[in-house]
């Protein structure tokens, strides 16, 4: 079979697709037919019918031209049923052909071989006869193909080209994929799956932008709980209060609890104007330390001790010491992301950090389902609450895979994207697992910047290796461009990627698994692998988060 670009083509008229039918009729295996081939010079936009490219002789262009054809007072004729209308199939064919070998020629990716190969054009009329005698200086008879020369078409081509005397040779096999490749362009915008991803980003920014209105609508009110599933917004609208707040001349706090979100909201409010960066932007537990409390033992180390010390010990002496702060030292304002990781004693302090602890500002931004350590603490205020029912961050696809995990109804506004990818395996392989699916999606065009790869269970060893540099070095290169990101789901809640993998790697159910797994099927904006037990997330997540994954 012939090389044929496209293999499909499509035609205006049925004659061209009679002479397509027998130049793959007759074609050798490694021969080439373009079809409608475009070319564009500084002079003109051409289209060419049909280049042939026969191995052993060179390159030819076909001009067709359907019904009934007359040559006439210097003049080509085409009956149409408006009427004979004059044409110029010589003139247009030799000019293409000119405009393509310059293109072809010049190309840099042409060898010597298929760059010299003999050029020629003919012109097809595969309904009219052209008697043998007919002869032009332009168009002498063997550069004419008509109705009875059809059966015949490739040998003809061929000696076309053979009967050239020029100073240049036939085309092989290897040059004749050269010039198919060459015709296909090249430098061509690939399929991008950056480019789809910055486009679902900017409508999600918009949506959330949108969203913002909410903050509106309780201005007036200086206590506020604001619940929102993932991907509604709730990090934006935290950043966007806290600005407001302090535009408006007030002291603010931006607090939450990981390291990890802490270390974000730092960072974009740094680019804020400078009366629109909140006082304090950071770790509730660093605020202790600012006024004096204990740092203590590394909270990475879960023993009874120290969980009582940092849910406990610490926020008892945080209340102590805010209570003596100097008033100019208080806060207006507090507002609190990812609320639910706070536990019953941490908000003591909250209120005693406030210049006025019955009246002063607090907003609370908290989604249920991201609860995933062993604390059920409720700030002891009254809340107006409001929910966000939107999901404006991840795609569709993404959002409809962890939807059967969420407390509440949610409205998937996100961009269309692939669809969730499921890859079966144990526990112990998962991270393994993972690698691969790391590999595959920088090899699809994806940036290590846009990747990060979480785990459900035990850290990935490149995580352990990095936060072996201390916490702030380790979230620092969260903004790195040049790796991709590895991390835990535990530390990832309020952060995202445009493509995660999530290693879910427990070896047995916990008390908080289902909302582990939440959080991580929520990480990824635009692509989302998943590599697990089925069983496993059978038993957590239900047969409907399975099946919706695409594990049954």
């Amino acid at each position: 079979m012939s090389i044929r670009i496209p293999q499909e083509p499509r035609f205006a008229h049925v004659t061209e697709e009679v002479v397509w039918r027998a130049l793959i009729d007759q074609l050798g295996p490694n021969d080439l037919v373009v079809a409608n081939q475009r070319v564009t010079d500084h002079y003109k936009d051409h289209e060419i019918d049909f280049v042939v490219a026969l191995e052993g002789y060179g390159v030819v262009c076909l001009e067709v031209k359907g019904g009934e054809i007359w040559h006439e007072n210097d003049t080509w004729y085409q009956r149409r049923p408006d009427g004979p209308a004059p044409i110029d199939p010589v003139g247009q064919v030799r000019g293409a052909m000119y405009a393509l070998r310059r293109y072809v020629e010049n190309d840099p990716r042409r060898t010597s071989a298929s760059g010299r190969a003999r050029w020629d054009h003919v012109v097809v009329f595969p309904n009219s006869s052209v008697s043998a005698d007919f002869g032009r200086p332009e168009c002498p008879r063997w550069k004419v193909v008509d109705r009875e020369d059809l059966k015949g078409i490739v040998s003809k081509l061929r000696r076309v080209l053979f009967e050239q005397h020029v100073a240049r040779t036939g085309i092989d096999a290897e040059s004749i994929l050269d010039l198919a490749e060459v015709l296909s362009g090249r430098g061509l915008p690939q399929r991008d799956v950056v480019a789809r991803a910055l486009e679902n980003e900017d409508a999600g920014n918009l949506l959330t932008e949108q969203q913002a209105a909410i903050l509106d609508a309780v201005r007036l009110l200086p206590r506020v709980e604001i619940r929102g599933g993932a991907g509604s917004g709730k990090t934006f609208l935290a950043i966007e209060k806290a600005s407001r707040l302090t535009k408006e001349g007030k002291r603010v706090a931006l607090i939450c609890y990981s390291h990890g979100l802490a270390s974000y909201l730092e960072r974009v409010t740094r680019a804020l104007p400078r009366k629109q960066r909140p006082a304090y932007v950071g770790e509730f537990h660093e605020l202790g330390t600012r006024w004096g409390a204990p740092e203590g033992p590394p909270e990475s180390l879960r023993t009874e001790e120290t969980v009582n010390f940092w849910e406990h010990v610490l926020p008892a002496r945080m209340a102590e010491l805010a209570a003596e702060l100097p008033y100019g030292h208080r806060f207006d304002a507090v507002v609190v992301d990812e609320a639910q990781d706070f536990a019953d004693d941490w908000w003591r302090p909250v209120l005693a950090m406030l210049k006025d602890e019955d009246a002063g500002e607090l907003y609370v931004f908290s989604d249920e389902g991201q609860r995933v350590f062993d604390r059920e603490g409720v700030p002891p205020v009254s809340l107006v609450p409001l929910v966000l029912d939107r999901n404006m961050r991840n795609t569709k696809q993404i959002a409809g895979s962890f939807t059967p995990l969420v407390g509440q109804r949610m409205r998937l506004l996100g961009g269309d994207g692939p669809e969730v990818t499921f890859v079966p395996c144990a526990p112990e392989d998962a991270l393994d697992r993972a690698d691969d699916a790391i590999e595959m999606l920088l090899e699809s065009g994806w940036r290590p910047e846009d990747v990060a790869l979480l785990a459900t269970g035990s850290r990935h060893p490149e995580q352990v290796e990095r936060q072996q540099a201390g916490p702030q070095a380790y979230w620092e290169s969260f903004w790195d461009s040049d790796q991709v990101f590895y991390g835990h789901v535990l530390g990832f809640k309020g952060l995202e990627r445009r493509a995660v993998v999530l290693a879910v790697n427990e070896s047995r159910p916990q008390e908080r698994s289902r909302e582990r797994l939440y959080v991580g099927l929520s990480r990824a904006r635009d692509q989302l692998i998943v590599c697990g037990d089925p069983t496993f997330l059978r038993t957590v997540g239900g047969g409907e988060l399975l099946k919706r994954l695409g594990g049954v």
